[in-house]
């Protein structure tokens, strides 16, 4: 843990990759190479400092095989800089707010100091990552086009095979907006509980992938996310309620167009055609 990381004792906590890669574990001491050259009567010798392992770390990143922890003050007398630091590191409540103040910092900081933030060291794979959302996001709606699609095909079925009973209505005083709006009612009904049984069960999926995952890894006896190929070893899972109303509005809207073209062609039909050959 970090609390073990007491000032002057120099201890220091490794990556799970970079700990097995020193073969090392916790109470191994390990020797810490800084890149500076200390100039001695025996002439010029890297600097040197022992470090006991304290603990080890896991992130499932590239983090693992990349990152060490001292304490500070013991970063500070290694590296000869007691009393000051090279850098501070600032944590926004907002992560995608960080780019403004980097900006901020820049410009209201002497040419000695500069500002670096996320979107410049792993900028390329959050946009990786952004690009995938909003790829998923336009399959989903392929996806319910196509159910839409569906729709005016189940309607249209409807329509011709009803031809006659609407052609009778029609006799009996029914107007081609009524007509129009008992195929708009069917539709929207069809759309409707599409809808809201497809949102509760994405819900549920959402919220319980991971164990889901678990359970098909563990029937199966293989691994999906294998943590030396992906940053991750499972699949999380944040549901974003925002998200859930745009994909379900966006059903809602599309199943009620889909019924539109059937119920104007039900409107369209005329008794005497209709009713000729019956």
């Amino acid at each position: 843990a970090l609390e073990d990381l007491a000032p002057g004792e120099f201890k220091i906590i490794l990556g799970d990759m970079l700990a097995r890669q020193l073969r090392v574990q916790a109470g191994d001491r390990v020797t810490v190479v800084l890149p500076e050259a200390s100039l001695t009567p025996a002439g010029v010798f890297p600097r040197l400092k022992r470090f006991t392992v304290s603990g080890i770390f896991r992130v499932g990143a590239d983090l693992d095989g990349q990152l060490a922890l001292i304490h500070m003050e013991d970063a500070a007398k290694v590296m000869r800089m007691t009393g000051y630091v090279n850098g501070i590191r600032l944590k926004m409540d907002n992560l995608f707010d960080a780019p403004f103040v980097s900006r901020q910092l820049a410009s209201s900081l002497d040419e000695a100091y500069y500002s670096v933030d996320w979107t410049l060291t792993h900028g390329n794979l959050f946009s990786a990552i952004k690009m995938e959302k909003t790829l998923i996001g336009l399959l989903l709606m392929v996806i319910v086009a196509v159910a839409a699609f569906n729709i005016i095909s189940t309607l249209v079925m409807v329509v011709t095979d009803k031809t006659s009973d609407i052609a009778i209505l029609r006799t009996m005083g029914a107007s081609p907006r009524a007509i129009m709006g008992i195929f708009i009612v069917q539709g929207a009904y069809i759309g409707v509980v599409g809808t809201i049984v497809g949102t509760v069960l994405g819900v549920l999926l959402a919220l319980n992938v991971s164990e889901i995952i678990s359970f098909v890894e563990s029937v199966m006896q293989m691994q999906f996310l294998s943590p030396d190929v992906y940053f991750i070893s499972d699949l999380p899972s944040e549901l974003r309620w925002s998200d859930v109303s745009i994909i379900t509005g966006s059903a809602l809207c599309l199943s009620l167009l889909a019924t539109l073209y059937p119920a104007w062609r039900a409107s369209k039909v005329k008794p005497a055609e209709a009713l000729r050959y019956e």
